[in-house]
């Protein structure tokens, strides 16, 4: 999700992306459960530790500036970023503003965004208002979660069958794809850790 969304803020796509792509500059929203996991996993991997900030998926030259969130040390309000058009010439700001679901759905409504990343599975009544702020810009809603909740009405949003699908493919419907992760996509865990946790 974080490599995704990076992508899309600074227009840097490689030349074997086929997924989404925004051709200006772009508004999005970042989202976990509390201010507390969103710095430290979010932010963590979007911008690096704090007071190194470049050293995480953004690369330091296009992070330009940010503002920290009122009430969390060290936590980051809104982040600014550049973005580059097609031929590599930078041509504005895309912008990523910080939320957690303790805020509640009130503070997810308003404003039009173009991608939300909402990492760990938001409730009903947010992913509702995530929704609405893409309806007219056509955006991109990404949510990575393990169903941890079991098959609740956002999961089946993914699983029309109810089921994933046996062999781990990708599900691409008209509007929504499923990625599924399994234990061969964590090769830096060894085989010891991975039975462990199994």
């Amino acid at each position: 999700g974080g490599y995704e969304l990076v992508l899309h803020l600074t227009g840097r796509y490689p030349d074997w992306w086929e997924g989404a792509r925004f051709d200006a500059p772009i508004r999005s929203w970042v989202a976990g459960d509390t201010s507390k996991t969103v710095r430290d996993i979010i932010q963590d991997k979007l911008l690096g530790k704090w007071g190194s900030f470049g050293t995480g998926l953004i690369p330091r030259d296009d992070y330009l500036r940010h503002t920290s969130k009122a009430g969390v040390s060290e936590a980051v309000d809104t982040l600014w970023v550049k973005h580059y058009d097609e031929h590599g010439v930078y041509d504005g700001d895309s912008g990523v503003v910080f939320k957690s679901y303790d805020q509640k759905r009130e503070s997810f409504q308003g404003t039009e965004q173009d991608v939300i990343w909402l990492d760990e599975e938001a409730d009903e009544a947010i992913r509702g208002e995530c929704v609405l702020r893409l309806m007219t810009t056509n955006g991109l809603l990404m949510e990575t979660f393990t169903p941890l909740k079991g098959i609740t009405p956002v999961v089946m949003q993914y699983l029309p069958a109810g089921e994933a699908p046996a062999d781990g493919s990708t599900v691409i419907g008209e509007d929504k794809a499923l990625v599924m992760a399994g234990w061969d996509d964590v090769p830096h865990l060894g085989e010891k850790e991975k039975a462990r946790m199994l």
